[in-house]
């Protein structure tokens, strides 16, 4: 007397077995579903690339910006310079004229 006599139905090919299909059915679960499937966790490093990428960005703005800051803070001929240009401000005995060509 067996106790777990499978039959396999006649529809079902030789080489498939109930193991089989088990370890099928979780290779698919972990590929598409859960919080740590293999479609997430690519979107999920993408994304983490992409931030890394905007990172490096923002770092060598704020690196510019500090060299421009230091170089205004030390240098009084380009602190000058740039009120004169940006601001348009003019020393005491000075005449400005300002022209629109492009």
């Amino acid at each position: 007397m067996e106790l777990f006599k499978f039959q396999r139905p006649k529809w079902l090919p030789r080489w498939v077995n109930i193991p089989l299909l088990i370890f099928v059915v979780f290779v698919l679960t972990l590929l598409f579903y859960g919080d740590n499937s293999f479609i997430r966790s690519t979107k999920y490093r993408n994304q983490i690339n992409d931030l890394k990428s905007q990172i490096q960005a923002y770092e060598d703005s704020a690196a510019m910006y500090d060299a421009k800051v230091n170089e205004l803070n030390t240098d009084n001929e380009s602190l000058e310079r740039l009120v004169r240009e940006k601001y348009g401000m003019k020393r005491v005995n000075e005449e400005v004229f300002i022209t629109d060509i492009p």
